[in-house]
């Protein structure tokens, strides 16, 4: 079974990592860049993006992290998270913040307003319901919430969410960009897969909803298995059934 790892800097990872103990896996809080050695996949919980990148860059985290996503290891980001993972952001504050990076998308950091205009829908996931069963939707939790406006090709779609032309118009922090680059239909990315990485703009820590939880525990089972499979390959060139070398002496692949 994978040991998940949970960016503790900020935000909701001990939610997460209760979510994880309810599946019967075990979560580690990471601080420190070492400690991303001794996991096999790694969850960036909801919080405040510029506090979370601020305190990152003072860890000396961002070069571990954008490494491990390079890695392909599995990475599933939330809310605050998302944003992290995504390639471009729009939105930030002045002099904006340092991403991870690794998901081909542009993110608007609060596409849903502010604390108060947080809430709470059911959205559609099918893939989710597929692999995991249960409902076809999904009950999200939207706390000062971004949104994916554009996502790239090879980025799969998981949820997405209407917004009506009328909704949140006493803020001023999306509108235009709502305008520009919202989806077709009045709707917004709110959930994507792209390889090793997963990113929601809900929160399905604090739900009692487990399967997005599951879902990215089988992405990284799934990423331990491919890893073993590839150390047990023996190299052409060494030939195992010589007595001539010992086996201390042959390469150790990992």
């Amino acid at each position: 079974m994978a040991v998940v790892g949970v960016l503790a800097l900020q935000g909701s990872f001990n939610e997460h990592i209760a979510a994880l103990r309810r599946l019967g896996v075990k979560g580690v809080e990471i601080r420190k860049p070492e400690q991303l050695q001794s996991v096999s996949s790694l969850i960036i919980p909801g919080g405040e993006s510029t506090t979370m990148a601020k305190l990152a860059e003072y860890h000396n985290l961002f070069p571990a992290l954008r490494e491990f996503v390079e890695m392909g290891k599995p990475v599933w980001g939330t809310c605050a998270g998302l944003i992290f993972l995504a390639n471009k952001a729009t939105g930030q504050k002045t002099g904006g913040q340092k991403l991870v990076g690794g998901l081909d998308c542009t993110v608007h950091r609060n596409f849903f307003g502010s604390q108060i205009q947080s809430f709470e829908a059911d959205l559609p996931v099918p893939e989710l319901a597929s692999k995991e069963g249960g409902p076809e939707t999904f009950r999200g939790i939207f706390i000062r919430a971004p949104a994916i406006l554009e996502a790239g090709p090879e980025v799969q779609v998981l949820a997405d969410y209407p917004v009506p032309s009328n909704k949140f118009l006493d803020s001023d922090s999306f509108i235009e960009d709502k305008k520009e680059n919202a989806e077709e239909g009045g709707k917004v990315i709110v959930a994507v897969r792209q390889g090793n990485i997963l990113g929601t703009a809900f929160h399905p820590e604090l739900t009692a909803d487990t399967r997005w939880h599951s879902y990215f525990i089988k992405m990284s089972n799934a990423n331990v298995g491919e890893e073993a499979s590839s150390s047990s390959l023996v190299p052409a060139e060494v030939d195992i059934t010589s007595n001539q070398q010992p086996c201390s002496d042959l390469p150790i692949f990992q």
